[in-house]
């Protein structure tokens, strides 16, 4: 349930493009308004699919199973690719706990 909340949390914003964290996507990353707009209508999707899989397992494994893929592939991937674990401004801050929070409620 509280993979759910998290993503619930974080999709919202995204799929409205509102807040910090859209923008900081947009800036930093150099992710397109569209591919925002997608991840965060997906993360919602997610906490659908997380809540009613208590009910129907297979849909339960499904959106775990999912949304792992999307926080290695895309938060840690696009971290990565932004150069937030390599410089050492931001080497040993939030990232990489934040990256761990993350990685260790989907698993």
């Amino acid at each position: 349930m509280l993979l759910a909340l998290v993503s619930l949390a974080a999709g919202v914003p995204k799929a409205l493009l509102k807040g910090d964290v859209s923008a900081g996507l947009q800036s930093h990353m150099g992710l397109s308004a569209g591919l925002v707009r997608f991840v965060g209508p997906a993360e919602v999707a997610a906490t659908g699919g997380l809540i009613i899989g208590l009910f129907w397992q297979p849909l339960g494994i499904a959106a775990a199973i999912g949304f792992t893929i999307t926080m290695i592939g895309g938060a840690v991937g696009f971290h990565a690719k932004a150069g937030d674990y390599a410089d050492p401004a931001t080497r040993g801050t939030r990232w990489p706990v934040a990256t761990a929070v993350t990685l260790g409620l989907a698993i």
